[in-house]
């Protein structure tokens, strides 16, 4: 049975694993258990997170502009955010659905979200996007301070959503971020995450011991 499981998740990924257990069979499947467990775990903070991030970010630009502001020319300055904008506009014509502000911005991912705090929007965070977040004792934030945690919080995410290690990420630091970055967006979306999170019971307190650490996340 347990040959038969290897070959569902084929000898390459299964290998990663066995590297990690030092050949010990048993151990790698334990290990590729508790791999799926802590992403199944991080799943809520992580949704918590872009939901509070995405609606901050619109709030905001609709105060400042209007509840279509992804539609202004020359908003936009990635190009790979007006492919997502074409995109979930055309999912939702598929649909048959009418293109509400709120479909548009439930239809746009993560990557969309996180690309507005990068270095391309530098001004827009001077003069409007500097709202969406304040710290605990209400001081305001640098951007870098966000975009920074985020880069790396969304290769994390990429990697749960595609099902790929991450046991050999620090899970506790990024969890960490991404409980203190929802803070910043919304106390009451963070206190929420933090409720409901699995995440501190499912990481085990003496850590994890891998044979051969590959990366450091």
């Amino acid at each position: 049975m347990d040959r038969d499981f290897e070959a569902a998740l084929s000898p390459e990924r299964f290998a990663r694993y066995l590297d990690w257990a030092g050949s010990d069979r048993d151990r790698a499947l334990e290990l590729y258990a508790l791999n799926t467990r802590l992403s199944e775990a991080l799943y809520t903070p992580l949704q918590m997170l872009e939901v509070s991030l995405r609606n901050r970010v619109h709030t905001v630009l609709t105060e400042a502009r209007h509840d279509r502001w992804f539609d202004d020319e020359s908003l936009l300055r990635v190009e790979y955010q007006n492919r997502q904008l074409l995109d979930a506009y055309e999912d939702i014509a598929r649909a048959k659905r009418e293109p509400t502000p709120g479909r548009i911005v439930a239809a746009l991912g993560f990557g969309f979200w996180t690309s507005l705090v990068g270095h391309d929007y530098e001004n827009l965070w001077q003069t409007t996007l500097n709202r969406i977040a304040r710290r605990v004792d209400g001081r305001g934030l640098r951007r870098k301070e966000l975009s920074s945690p985020l880069k790396s919080i969304r290769a994390l995410r990429n990697r749960i959503a595609h099902h790929e290690p991450v046991l050999y990420w620090n899970l506790p630091k990024h969890y960490g971020n991404i409980v203190g970055i929802t803070r910043w967006l919304s106390p009451a979306a963070a206190a929420w995450s933090e409720q409901h999170s699995r995440f501190p019971e499912v990481f085990p307190e003496e850590g994890i011991a891998l044979r051969r650490g590959i990366g450091s996340g």
